[in-house]
C-alpha cells in the first residue's frame, strides 16, 4: 500500500500533520469510524503506520483539509466570488485553501510553502496548481510568476503576517484582493500567550487593530474582518481580514 517504505508515521499523527484533523483525538475518532481511506483502503487502526507521502482521504469531506472549510466560510462572509481568478496561496501546506479556491471556480493557484511534500497528492498532480516548495516567501522574487494575480490568500503559523504581507502585495494587480487569516497567538506580544492559547479579548482586539493600521499604512483599502467559522489548533479563535490594492 505505502509508496515509501522507509519513512512511516502513525496514521492518527499524519492526519493532524496534514490538517485533516484538528488534534489526535479527532484523528482517532475519524479513523475508528471508518472515515479514513489510505491508498483506496479503509484503515480503522489509529496506530497503523503509513508512508508519509501516502494518499490519504477523509471520506465525505469536501476539501483536502479543514482549511478549505475555513476559507469557504470567509468567501461567503465577504461575498467574494473567485470564479476565473488567478490566485496565490502563501502557506499552502496540505492545500485546503487552494482546493477551496479551485472548487469555487478559480482558474489557477500559485502555491508557496517552506515545507516539501505536504500538499495533497490530488492537488500536486493538478495542472492548475503551480507549486513553489521549500520557499521562504519573504525572499521570493515575485517576477518569477510572470503575471499579477487577482487574489492572495495567506495562512501562516509561527510568524507574523507583517513579515509576509508586504511581499504578497507585489503579486497583486491593481484592485486585487488580499485575504489573510489572522492567528492572534502569533501576532500578540510575548508573554500574553499561555500554552499556545490566547484567550485575552483585549489583547486580541489590540492585535486586530494594529493589523488594520498596518494594512492601511501599506496603502491597502481595508474591507473588513470576520471571525473564522472554524477555530484553529487548540481552540484559538482566528479571523479573516480582507483588503484591496489601490
Amino acid at each position: 500500500m505505502p509508496k515509501n517504505k522507509e519513512k512511516k508515521k502513525r496514521l492518527d499523527q499524519l492526519l493532524v500533520v496534514r490538517g485533516l484533523a484538528r488534534d489526535i483525538d479527532m484523528a482517532k475518532a475519524l479513523i475508528l469510524s471508518g472515515e479514513v481511506v489510505v491508498e483506496n483502503s479503509t484503515i480503522k487502526d489509529p496506530l497503523f503506520r503509513v508512508a508519509e507521502d501516502s494518499d490519504i482521504r477523509v471520506v465525505g469531506r469536501r476539501y483536502v483539509s479543514r482549511g478549505g472549510e475555513k476559507l469557504e466560510g470567509a468567501l461567503i462572509d465577504f461575498d467574494l466570488d473567485v470564479k476565473g481568478f488567478v490566485c496565490a496561496d502563501i502557506g499552502i501546506s496540505t492545500g485546503g485553501f487552494t482546493d477551496c479556491l479551485l472548487k469555487h471556480g478559480a482558474e489557477k493557484v500559485y502555491g508557496f510553502d517552506v515545507g516539501y511534500g505536504i500538499i495533497d497528492y490530488s492537488l500536486r498532480k493538478d495542472s492548475r496548481v503551480i507549486l513553489f516548495e521549500r520557499c521562504n516567501f519573504r525572499n521570493f522574487d515575485t517576477s518569477q510568476i510572470g503575471e499579477k494575480v487577482d487574489l492572495v490568500v495567506i495562512d501562516v503559523s509561527f510568524i507574523s503576517l507583517k513579515k509576509v504581507i508586504p511581499p504578497a502585495i507585489d503579486l497583486l494587480k491593481n484592485g486585487g484582493y488580499l485575504l489573510s487569516l489572522v492567528k492572534p497567538q502569533f501576532e500578540a506580544p510575548r508573554g500574553s500567550v499561555s500554552g499556545g492559547v490566547l484567550k485575552d479579548e483585549e489583547v486580541i482586539r489590540g492585535v486586530i487593530e494594529e493589523l488594520e493600521i498596518f494594512l492601511k499604512g501599506l496603502g491597502l483599502v481595508f474591507r473588513g474582518i470576520r471571525p473564522s467559522r472554524i477555530k484553529g489548533t487548540k481552540g484559538n479563535q482566528e479571523f479573516f481580514i480582507l483588503s484591496i490594492v489601490g
